[in-house]
């Protein structure tokens, strides 16, 4: 039975689609790894208005051509929308957690951002929160994260707004920068299973496999089809730094085994940290925003409309009595 979705969630969600279902979210939600990419020799020297600026002129040239933006409550959202970057008509996502991880390598910590909350990102107007953990299902802080989880979960419940989690996975060895070979699809598929939970609406995943590593289109499409089962919920896919015409590929195999769409970083818009005011500019306008509306056409052609997962609530004349 599929599981009833809530009044407030349905709008969100309606404000982060297409009129079909498809999931086609622009994500600039980065701080850290931002500072390091405008200014990779001293990442310490970036300002808070440097980054601010950036991410609204991005927005700015992307955001029509996307269902959603993803947007940091620090430098993104507030600035985006008082701008005007961020277009009315066009969904905001709005991340919860602290960028980066605390604990060991081996066993990471994600956190709430200090000061910030779900109840806020609703009452600024976001569409939908998002929460991204650092997570390996036999981690030492696998259930502190698993916690960490439901407690938002539960926060999205009672604010009545969609929740985009974001797993990232990574190696228990040291020695290892990122999973590879089979454990990798195990990690992303175990996770799926394990916290897609009740209040969660949207798994943003990461691609299933090594694809450096796995070449065969049809090994691809069997790991992304065992995705989509392990996931309660619609999945997206994240770019995670891939170059665009892979990711394009990967997209349209996600999507027609399964997935509803994307969750799109600096596939789309990463060249753009090299180029001075005009120049990024003209990049944006140009290359960037062509990619982004080719991403959004192959989401919209190809994924599995998230409505596809739920059923909507039933409502009369009485039901904001007990709401």
């Amino acid at each position: 039975m599929k599981p009833t979705l809530t009044i407030g969630k349905i709008r969100g969600m309606q404000q982060c689609s297409t009129m079909r279902g498809a999931l086609a979210v622009f994500a600039l939600d980065h701080r850290g790894n931002l500072r390091n990419a405008l200014r990779p020799d001293a990442p310490e020297s970036v300002t808070a208005a440097e980054m601010s600026t950036f991410k609204q002129q991005v927005t700015a040239a992307l955001a029509p051509e996307a269902t959603a933006v993803l947007l940091d409550p620090q430098v993104g959202g507030a600035q985006c929308i008082a701008t005007g970057a961020l277009p009315g008509a066009t969904g905001l996502v709005m991340a919860v957690e602290a960028t980066g991880y605390t604990g060991d390598p081996a066993a990471r910590q994600s956190r709430i951002l200090p000061g910030w909350s779900v109840a806020k990102a609703k009452r600024m107007g976001a569409s939908a929160i998002k929460l991204l953990v650092y997570y390996h299902p036999n981690s030492p802080t696998a259930g502190e994260v698993e916690a960490l989880v439901r407690r938002i979960a539960d926060d999205c419940i009672a604010e009545d707004i969609p929740l985009f989690l974001e797993p990232l996975s990574y190696s228990l060895d040291p020695t290892a920068s990122k999973l590879t070979g089979d454990e990798r699809r195990w990690v992303v598929v175990e996770t799926a299973r394990r916290l897609v939970i009740p209040g969660v609406d949207v798994l943003k995943a990461e691609f299933p496999l090594d694809f450096k590593a796995e070449t065969d289109k049809l090994v691809w499409a069997d790991a992304c089809a065992e995705l989509s089962d392990a996931s309660a919920a619609p999945w997206v896919l994240l770019s995670a730094s891939v170059d665009y015409e892979t990711y394009l590929r990967q997209v349209a195999i996600a999507c027609q085994a399964g997935a509803s769409g994307v969750a799109v970083g600096r596939a789309v818009w990463k060249e753009a940290v090299d180029f001075g005011c005009d120049a990024r500019y003209a990049f944006l306008e140009d290359v960037a925003r062509e990619r982004m509306r080719r991403v959004t056409a192959l989401c919209e052609a190809l994924a599995k409309p998230w409505t596809d997962f739920y059923t909507m609530q039933q409502v009369d004349d009485t039901w904001f009595e007990g709401y």
